[in-house]
């Protein structure tokens, strides 16, 4: 018997390809001479190669006086341009490449760009930029800033005291702090035969601006502006086994550290001290480096998961110490640091029933510093040090155990919950020894149509081996006082968490957390910590156009402590109060224009608040810390063709803070060449035209 074939025919062959065999009517009988083989081909199934996506680009102004505000804008520059690509090709043999930029030219700018083809290799090549700005309104009267050697004018005039300085407020000149980092990366993924696979990536970050720092003579000082020229190289490699139910991978990761200056030399602009010096020397961050191999390993059986990781690595310096100034025989010429790590991670998830599933795990990280102690001659500036100083070997060894349990009530109904167990080991401190035990509870029910709700509760406690001073730890410190990542503590903390769709358009969802420390047995120190939070987010999609969302955030932190002015019992208490008030808002209105223009305003506000009071006998108040700022952001994107389009942002920043650390003038305080005021009080506006293009 002939017959026919075709698509349906096809499928029921499938299906009864074995029995029909059997009786001679197998797919060898079939006359398929006639057949078009073309017309089988599937239409929805082509894939269409090429290349596909969207590039922009962007021009802006920005009329900042304020270098703050380039953190919310992007950017320093008052004119400013960006380029934005996502871009996909797709070749005819199964080769894939894409290209993702994100404002390219702007100090947040990033580009990810990946070549190979999907289940075979990939080559990687990425680029990121960050910036952080904190102030242009520096005031020093040095020169030579961002190199190592800092000068004062020729015709200085020392003086006891900043304010006798004839010379100083004449030569100020403002400088600018910042930090711009920029990693530049490569990386490559091969995937062998279904067993193995491996990978290598390399990064290069270059770190470079000015940062604070001070310099002192005794009891003088002048603060500075360290230069900051880093270069840190990383790569990652590793190799991967695969089967059906497991895989194990070996890595390695290593990090080299240069920094291009090992030292800052400054003049003193007092009168000189002690020695007669006129100059001073500060050893900045040494070159250093840190290696660390690990095994990975994951077996599941389909009930049971098990997990591990083993680590070792170290971190090593050995740069040449700085002896500039430094009038005594040092007993080395590089300390030659050495720490080791060693890491352990196990971890198993089982199934026991549809309903229960149990965990539990095992974290073990030791850190043995094998640096060699050496006797070093200290230079003396009151009467409580001694002559002689040690390099401390300080170790620290920790463990963690978890276990935990997941029941499912019923279908939307679950409870979970667990005991965590931590010890600390360190030698060469206050406490040797610190246990934490944990246990934690949470209920959530999701069965309710529209409803998603959970609440959490946890109990823990910290105590430890005794509390003691030690001549590795201070020997001068206060009996009572306990450190507060030391001391015994009872942790209790409470959250809970709402989401409702009352209607389709509209979700709202609450959330809340209180979390009390008490250090009950301390008498000098930190006695009581109080960190309460909640926050509420709504979006409703006003109609099918319009979509509305605001939110708000609160958390504050009271903070109580008491402490000793006559190295004894407590004579005075502290209460530290914190603040902390996030507000938004958002509204776009989509289709407008024959569906071709789309508005939008996000606007957010936050505002944190420190305050400190003391009591002792009468009560005093060190003033309001606060930080206010205001972003918003307008924006209209056109749909001028089918393939272009046109977007406006106008952005603007209004930011004012009070901080009594940033607020005094360069000869505000006697003994102390400053900086000036490095408050900020701006309004800043950027506009910013940007086009699309769609390929």
């Amino acid at each position: 018997m002939k017959f026919k074939l075709n698509l349906i025919t096809l499928a029921l062959l499938a299906n009864t390809g074995f029995a029909i065999a059997a009786d001679g009517y197998g797919l060898a009988n079939a006359n398929t001479e006639k057949v078009k083989m073309s017309a089988w081909s599937c239409k929805g199934c082509l894939v269409e190669t090429g290349t596909s996506g969207t590039v922009g680009v962007g021009i802006g102004y920005n009329n900042e006086a304020d270098i703050r505000s380039a953190n919310a804008f992007g950017t320093s520059n008052e004119v400013a341009g960006k380029f934005d690509a996502d871009l996909a090709f797709r070749g005819e043999k199964g080769y894939r490449a894409s290209v993702e930029a994100y404002q390219l030219g702007m100090d947040g700018g990033r580009l990810d760009v990946n070549a190979g083809k999907p289940g075979q290799y990939n080559v990687n090549v990425n680029y990121r930029q960050i910036a952080t700005y904190n102030s242009n309104s520096a005031l020093t009267p040095y020169s030579g800033m961002g190199g190592n050697h800092l000068t004062l004018p020729d015709n200085w005039i020392t003086a006891g005291s900043s304010s006798q300085m004839p010379l100083l407020l004449d030569n100020l000149n403002a400088l600018e702090l910042s930090l711009k980092r920029e990693r530049t990366g490569l990386g490559f993924d091969y995937q062998g035969e279904s067993l193995w696979s491996t990978h290598v990536s390399y990064m290069r970050e270059e770190k470079t601006g000015l940062k604070k720092t001070s310099g002192g003579f005794f009891n003088q000082s002048m603060m500075l502006a360290e230069p900051v020229d880093y270069t840190t190289d990383s790569i990652e490699a590793g190799i991967k086994l695969k089967g059906d139910r497991w895989f194990t991978a070996l890595n390695y990761n290593g990090s080299i550290f240069k920094n291009e200056y090992n030292q800052l030399n400054f003049d003193s602009a007092f009168n000189p001290t002690f020695g007669a010096q006129t100059s001073g020397t500060l050893a900045l961050d040494p070159d250093n480096q840190a290696h660390t191999v690990s095994l990975v390993g994951q077996y599941n059986d389909s009930t049971h998961v098990f997990t591990g990781r083993l680590l070792a690595g170290q971190m090593s310096q050995d740069q040449a110490l700085v002896t500039s100034g430094y009038g005594y025989q040092v007993p080395t010429e590089a300390v030659d640091a050495k720490v080791d790590l060693i890491g352990l991670n196990l971890k198993v998830v089982s199934k026991v029933t549809n309903s229960l599933r149990l965990s539990g795990s095992y974290d073990y990280n030791d850190r043995d510093n094998n640096t060699q102690i050496e006797q070093w001659t200290q230079v003396s500036i009151n009467n409580v040090n001694g002559k002689v100083a040690y390099n401390t070997p300080y170790d620290n060894t920790s463990q963690r155990v978890k276990v935990a349990a997941d029941y499912r009530i019923t279908n939307g109904m679950k409870l979970d919950g667990g005991y965590d167990f931590k010890r600390d080991e360190r030698n060469y401190q206050d406490r040797e020894t610190t246990d934490e035990n944990t246990v934690w509870a949470r209920f959530r029910v999701n069965s309710f149509e529209m409803w998603d709700m959970w609440v959490k509760g946890s109990y823990g406690q910290r105590d430890g081996s005794q509390y003691q001073a030690s001549e590795w730890t201070s020997s001068e410190t206060n009996s009572l006082l306990r450190k507060y990542n030391l001391a015994n503590r009872d942790r209790t903390q409470v959250e809970a968490r709402v989401t409702h769709s009352p209607i389709e358009s509209l979700t709202i969802d609450l959330g809340a957390r209180y979390a009390l420390d008490d250090y009950s047995d301390t008498v000098i120190g930190l006695t009581e910590s109080k960190d309460t939070s909640y926050d509420a987010n709504i979006s409703y999609m006003i109609t099918d156009d319009i979509l509305a969302t605001a939110f708000y955030n609160y958390q504050t932190i009271k903070s109580e402590q008491a402490g000793s002015s006559n190295y004894s019992t407590p004579t005075w208490t502290g209460l530290i109060e914190d603040q902390i008030d996030v507000v938004g808002a958002g509204l776009s209105y989509n289709n407008l224009f024959e569906n071709k223009l789309r508005l939008g305003l996000d606007y957010t506000y936050s505002d944190s608040d420190s305050n400190t009071q003391v009591r002792q006998g009468i009560t005093g108040d060190y003033g309001d810390y606060f930080a206010k700022v205001h972003n918003v952001n307008l924006y209209a994107q056109y749909q001028a063709s089918e393939k272009m389009a046109l977007r406006f942002d106008y952005k603007i920043e209004n930011y004012e803070d009070n901080d009594a650390a940033n607020d005094i003038a360069v000869d505000g305080i006697w003994n102390v060449v400053g900086f000036g005021s490095n408050s900020h009080d701006y309004t800043a506006q950027m506009i910013m035209l940007s086009m699309s293009y769609k390929i």
